[in-house]
Order: structure tokens, then C-alpha cells, then sequence
């Protein structure tokens, strides 16, 4: 071969094998920053509903029906909530047996093809538990923002941002609670939400551009009267948290932090979401380093913003070891490296952002615990 021959035929391998890294990276990143069409999260199984009874629902067996505590199951067109696993009931080996607590939406009937959620209601405030409710738009960066205000008689208020793979519904869980201390609540969406403004490169960022709707609506909370506000987030609105409470103009109106399965380590996180997706172990460490690059999540920003002078409002951490989206060790060092500030309440057994479903009544009482000084 001529050497002019054999150097075009080198540079086209090159150009061939870069365009190809460049499409994988691409695709591998796509799998873990853009949302899911039905919004689950990444390795939630598709359980079949196999018999319906009275007080009772038969589920496909797997670990994620198998899980302890209270759980939504969802489909295109029904939400309902189950119970615990009901022990001496029959049925066949490849089932669970769980009770069915409500059905909120549709019909669940055999056939139903469904998921586990943390997220038990579906509907706005007044819908789904009858508690009054307005809605209100927060002016954002990217556009306005639909919130749930739901009043209170306290000059502090407490700001709810869901994370991955729900809605601003699942923060829904607690209000019952927030309100039987008359704590304002301002349940809010952010980019790429239903109703909300599409974030303009139309994939996640894990909080890290998020946080500014966040800050719009600290903004709306003390222009409409909140004299401070504690912002409770789970999962990558924990990271949104976190990063408001130390980049915001008004961070010094941020009294507390609940902070539910935080995303910490981006890195991590995204190479757990790629996995969830099925990326190919080989395409995993471009995927990693794709994703940061489009999202912009690149450096140690979350690091940095637990790190003193950063961080100063209390904060509490809801978390566990069974967490495979967030892992549960920067939470478990974070309320090492700053303890006095930072307390970490431990959940086993439970999957991202789903420790108050395991243990309700431990929960709230721990939040309550936390938060009263704080009112």
C-alpha cells in the first residue's frame, strides 16, 4: 500500500472509531439524564397484577414487590396504593400477596401492568386529600413555574422539590402531616416537569441547573410572606436543596435542610443510572464522562457546597444502604465531616427515595424532631 493510501485509510479508522465513541456517548448519556417517557425510575421491573380480592392485590414476586412498607403501584391508567405483604394467604410461588389499601385512579384488574412508586397520590392537594390548596406560578428563569401553595398560620415555610422518577406528587406523602403544624407548604415543579418550562438541551442535570427554579421560588416564599423556609428535597432535588441553600442571594432565609436520599456524587449516580438502563459495561466509563460534559456536572460543586463556609442551615439526612441510585456513603461521611450540623437518620431496606414508605410514623417523627426548633 502507498503510504499517502495507507495514511488516508489510518485517519478514516480514526474518524471512523471517533464518530463511533462519539454516538455511544451520546446514546449512554442519553440513558442517564434523559427522563423515561412514564417517569419511573431506571431498573424498576414491570409487575403484572395477577388477582385482585377484597383488601388484597397478587403481584408478580420480585425484590420490588417484595419490599417492606407502603408503596404506590402505577400504570398508564391507574395509581393505587399497597400495604404490607400479607403472610397465609394462597398463592402461587411466583407471586406475593400484598394488601391493597385504595385505588385512587382506574380500574386495577388482572393484567394490569404496573410499577412500584414512593409515591402514593395521585391528583393535586384538594384531589387526593382533600386539603385546600392554590395553585400559584413562580417566575423562573426559563419561564413561570407551577407550585402548590397550601396555607398555613407560620411565618416559616417548608418548600418540597421531588427528585427522580416521581412528580410533585410524591412529596404529597408528608402533607398531612407538614399541615397538622400549620406549616405553609409550597409543593413546587421545576424544568422539564409537566407544566413547567423544557430545559433547553431537553435532558436532567441532577440538580445542577435546576436549583435556580429552587431559587425562584425561596424568592416567592419570602415575597409572599415567609419569614424563613426549610426546603425538604429527595433525591436530585436534595442536590437542588443543597445548592440553593448555598448559592442562593437568599440563603440566609434558609433555616433547615431535609434532605431524603440526596444525590451527592453526581458520578456515581450517573454511572448507577446507566447501569439501570442497561448501557453496556464497556460504554459505561463514556458514558459517565459524556453525561458530565452535556449536563456540565463536571468538578466537585456539590462537594464544595457541603463544605464550610457553604453549608450552614441544619440539616437533616434520610437515608439507607439500600439506596442503588444515590449511594448512601457521601450522606454517611457528609454527617461525619460535619457533625453538630449535619444528623443522619439510617432507613434499611429501603430503595431511593422511598424511606418514608418503609417507616412512616418514624419518619415524620424524626422530621418533627427536626424541625420544630427550627419554626
Amino acid at each position: 500500500m502507498r503510504p499517502a493510501t495507507a495514511t488516508a485509510a489510518a485517519v478514516s479508522t480514526v474518524l471512523g472509531v471517533g464518530a463511533a465513541a462519539v454516538a455511544a456517548g451520546r446514546y449512554a448519556s442519553d440513558a442517564a439524564l434523559k427522563p423515561p417517557p412514564d417517569g419511573a425510575l431506571p431498573g424498576d421491573p414491570r409487575l403484572t397484577v395477577h388477582a385482585t380480592a377484597a383488601g388484597q392485590v397478587t403481584l408478580t414476586r420480585c425484590l420490588a414487590s417484595l419490599r417492606p412498607g407502603t408503596y404506590g403501584i402505577q400504570g398508564p391508567d391507574v395509581h393505587a396504593v399497597v400495604g404490607p405483604v400479607l403472610d397465609g394467604v394462597e398463592h402461587a410461588a411466583d407471586t406475593v400477596v400484598r394488601r391493597l389499601e385504595r385505588v385512587g385512579r382506574g380500574n386495577l384488574s388482572p393484567g394490569s401492568r404496573v410499577r412500584v412508586t414512593p409515591q402514593l397520590y395521585s391528583g393535586d392537594p384538594t384531589t387526593a386529600l382533600g386539603i385546600d390548596h392554590k395553585e400559584v406560578w413562580i417566575p423562573g428563569a426559563l419561564g413561570a413555574v407551577p407550585a402548590w401553595y397550601v396555607p398555613g398560620s407560620r411565618d416559616t415555610w417548608v418548600i418540597t422539590v421531588h427528585g427522580l422518577g416521581t412528580t410533585r406528587e410524591h412529596p404529597m406523602n408528608l402533607l398531612e402531616f407538614l399541615t397538622s403544624l400549620r406549616i405553609p407548604v409550597l409543593g413546587v415543579a421545576y424544568r422539564g416537569d409537566p407544566g413547567a418550562p423544557r430545559s433547553p438541551d431537553g435532558i436532567g442535570h441532577l440538580g445542577e441547573s435546576e436549583w435556580y427554579d429552587l431559587d425562584a421560588a425561596i424568592r416567592y416564599a419570602v415575597r409572599y410572606g415567609a419569614e424563613r423556609v426549610i426546603v425538604h428535597g429527595w433525591s436530585t432535588g436534595a442536590a437542588m436543596a443543597l445548592l440553593a441553600a448555598t448559592g442562593s442571594a437568599l440563603a440566609d432565609r434558609v433555616s433547615g435542610l431535609v434532605l431524603d436520599s440526596p444525590v451527592l456524587d453526581w458520578e456515581a449516580t450517573l454511572r448507577a443510572l446507566a447501569t439501570a438502563r442497561k448501557v453496556p459495561a464497556a460504554l459505561l466509563p463514556l458514558a459517565v464522562r459524556a453525561a458530565q460534559g452535556r449536563a456540565g456536572l463536571g468538578g466537585d460543586r456539590l462537594l464544595r457546597a457541603t463544605e464550610p463556609p457553604g453549608l450552614r442551615a441544619p440539616t437533616l439526612i434520610v437515608h439507607g444502604p439500600g439506596d442503588t441510585i444515590a449511594p448512601w456513603r457521601p450522606s454517611r461521611e457528609l454527617a461525619g465531616l460535619r457533625p453538630g450540623l449535619v444528623t443522619l437518620h439510617t432507613v434499611q431496606h429501603a430503595p431511593h427515595a422511598a424511606m418514608w414508605n418503609v417507616d412512616p410514623a418514624g419518619y415524620e417523627e424524626t422530621v418533627r424532631r427536626f424541625i420544630t426548633p427550627l419554626l
